[in-house]
């Protein structure tokens, strides 16, 4: 049996490592007085017990389209969303605010992270104002975000991807302008980018040659709706050190040949580092893309794997944290 004094000296281990499980259901009657069962999301968010230093919080979402919008503050570090249905289409978060009506293009998101180390697992995010403006799903402002088996759902500016290191995977991300943007150092792996209307996948916004930020596909499929005789854009730079890379995506037919377009006609993207390796499809024309853009070695695509590209100081192993997740 353990001394009184051993059992003292590695409790504080316990309490280190405690997590906190909740409950979110269309059908819950909880209240602001429930410690483990909440009828909203946010109602759980403002009102779950806090881990222990170094816990987790785990909010089990059920089935359900949930029609409120959510902020996870940055006092709620480590909290993890998992929709409990067989498939991300049956948890929707969702609301309907654009610029125009939220005040501006970064009130109008439906949901907000901004917490450190936030993760989220078989659920669908979506801004379902439409074709109305700048209208934004998701904003995230997380560094060592993980997003797996998730659905973004909108139009123009659906992600906003703006802050740290994330790291999508096994996901579906739908918009029709700019519907990938901000300046995170951000990867989008084995998954499914799908553009609705001619337009631009992304606008990354690096600022500086020194900032280790930017967006990397890899191993995604780029797929496109019906467009005509019209083409799309993998990316427009926002700002002017703008980075973006697609490694070993499928690329479709109604992409642009030239791949990739300057911010304003008659712009250039000299200082913005727009690049491919190893893409396949009816899009991938190497030969044909805009001046400026480059075509990357082996040995050069290696430094923009989740690896390197998010490691940090802190070696954070993002493709080890997501295969913790169901």
């Amino acid at each position: 049996m353990l001394s009184l004094a051993v059992v003292a000296s590695v409790w504080p281990l316990f309490a280190y490592t405690q997590d906190v499980h909740v409950r979110v259901s269309l059908n819950s009657k909880g209240t602001t007085a429930s410690v483990n069962d909440f009828p909203t999301i946010q109602m759980a968010l403002d009102h779950a017990p806090e881990p222990g230093l170094g816990g987790r919080l785990y909010i089990e979402i059920a089935p359900g389209i949930y029609h409120e919008r959510v902020m996870v503050t940055q006092n709620r570090p480590r909290t993890t969303f998992l929709g409990t249905g067989t498939k991300p289409d049956d948890v929707i978060i969702t609301a309907s605010e654009n610029a125009k009506s939220a005040g501006g293009t970064f009130f109008s998101s439906t949901t907000v992270i901004s917490s450190e180390a936030f993760e989220a697992d078989n659920i669908t995010f979506e801004n379902a104002a439409g074709n109305t403006g700048q209208a934004v799903a998701l904003s995230v402002r997380s560094d060592k975000a993980i997003f797996k088996h998730c659905r973004f759902l909108g139009d123009q500016d659906t992600l906003f991807a703006d802050f740290g290191r994330q790291y999508y995977v096994d996901s579906y991300i739908q918009g029709g302008v700019d519907f990938i943007f901000g300046n995170a150092a951000a990867v989008f792996a084995d998954s499914e980018i799908h553009i609705i209307r001619p337009g631009y996948l992304t606008a990354q916004s690096r600022t500086s040659l020194t900032q280790n930020t930017g967006y990397v596909f890899l191993h995604d499929r780029i797929t496109a709706a019906d467009m005509g005789e019209k083409t799309f854009y993998l990316g427009r730079p926002w700002r002017p050190f703008s980075r973006v890379v697609f490694l070993s995506s499928e690329l479709p037919a109604s992409l642009s040949p030239q791949g990739w377009s300057p911010w304003s006609k008659g712009g250039n993207i000299d200082t913005a580092f727009y690049a491919e390796h190893d893409d396949v499809g009816l899009g991938a024309r190497p030969t044909d893309r805009l001046a400026g853009s480059h075509q990357l070695t082996a040995e050069e695509a290696a430094q923009f794997l989740p690896a390197h590209f998010l490691s940090g100081t802190d070696q954070w192993n993002a493709v080890a944290e997501a295969a913790k997740l169901p």
